[in-house]
């Protein structure tokens, strides 16, 4: 993805219940969030630019690498329910098919190879502070790692309890990893992957290019 440039969002301002403006990103001093603050969700809008993101991604990958393009709108599967889903499967059978969903919350799930699923943003709620910048950032991030091949996963067990995992990059001088219990994503991924894959990782190899 070295050609792919975010897509220009009109900046937008909210504003608290007494008519200041929210400085999401920096709400929260180093006492940290107040207790009410969690699980409570305001200007949940604010996050609607990443479905303008992950157009922009799509288009990109679809114009760059050799893919075939999968468009799914409002799939009654889906919670929270899909606004659109979008699959991109490269034509090379080592490279990791990549899915990106997009929510009515509004948000983005990237779902990758076997077992990655990514919630992003991950919550939400007034206590993350999160801005849909920074959860740009981690949704081109997570697409740029697995096509430039960068991208590796995992079951495992231990103490009887079996892990998925995955790992991401190092791409452009960042890198990302994660483990869980299987079973406990919401999409239960990880549960039907582990029948397969063993304690060797699964690498993936980079996305092919399209070709003139």
């Amino acid at each position: 993805m070295d050609t792919y440039r975010r897509p220009d969002v009109p900046a937008a301002v909210f504003h608290d219940a007494t008519g200041a403006v929210v400085p999401y990103g920096s709400r929260w001093g180093p006492d940290g969030p107040p207790e009410d603050s969690y699980s409570v969700v305001t200007h949940s809008e604010r996050f609607r630019p990443l479905h303008t993101v992950a157009d922009a991604v799509v288009a990109h990958l679809a114009a760059r690498y050799d893919v075939d393009v999968e468009h799914e709108d409002d799939p009654a599967r889906e919670t929270p329910v899909a606004v659109r889903v979008t699959t991109l499967r490269p034509r090379a059978p080592d490279a990791a098919t990549v899915t990106l969903v997009r929510t009515g919350f509004p948000g983005v799930v990237v779902r990758a190879g076997h077992l990655l699923s990514a919630h992003l943003p991950p919550c939400g709620c007034d206590a993350c502070d999160d801005t849909w910048e920074q959860v740009a950032d981690e949704l081109e991030h997570t697409v740029a790692a697995v096509v430039a091949g960068t991208f590796r996963e995992w079951c495992t067990r231990r103490d009887g309890v079996t892990w998925v995992g995955h790992a991401l990059g190092p791409h452009r001088g960042r890198s990302s990893s994660g483990e869980t219990v299987a079973g406990t994503t919401s999409d239960g991924r990880g549960a039907t992957a582990c029948a397969g894959p063993g304690d060797d990782p699964v690498v993936w190899a980079p996305w092919p290019l399209r070709h003139a």
